[in-house]
């Protein structure tokens, strides 16, 4: 059975999460939450937030333990960019763009 868990309009640039994803995506759920905890980068702060409720998901209907899981899948996807303008050169205006991101956790038991 799969357990998943989501987070939209997360404001991280997706460019700057999924180096951090690679890291954990297909890793025992106990490593990656040590991991994450363990970094001191303010943009992993949402990803062990939605890792953490999928184990939450996983132990609300299934009773399973974070060692008794598996990471699937991570998917982080682009959000919708706020586009807005301060002044360049020669008195241009250059666009500036604060990207979203939304995170996608899927779960799944480890095979025994």
């Amino acid at each position: 059975m799969e357990y998943n868990a989501k987070a939209r309009y997360i404001r991280v640039s997706p460019y700057k999460l999924r180096p951090v994803v690679d890291v954990i995506r297909g890793k025992n759920v106990d490593y990656a939450l040590n991991w994450l905890s363990v970094q001191a980068l303010k943009k992993v702060v949402p990803l062990k937030k939605v890792l953490e409720s999928a184990v939450a998901n996983a132990k609300d209907r299934s009773d399973l333990r974070p060692f008794d899981l598996l990471i699937k899948e991570v998917k982080v996807d682009q959000g919708p960019v706020f586009k807005y303008f301060k002044p360049g050169s020669k008195g241009a205006a250059k666009v500036q763009r604060k990207r979203l991101s939304h995170i996608s956790i899927t779960l799944t038991k480890k095979e025994a």
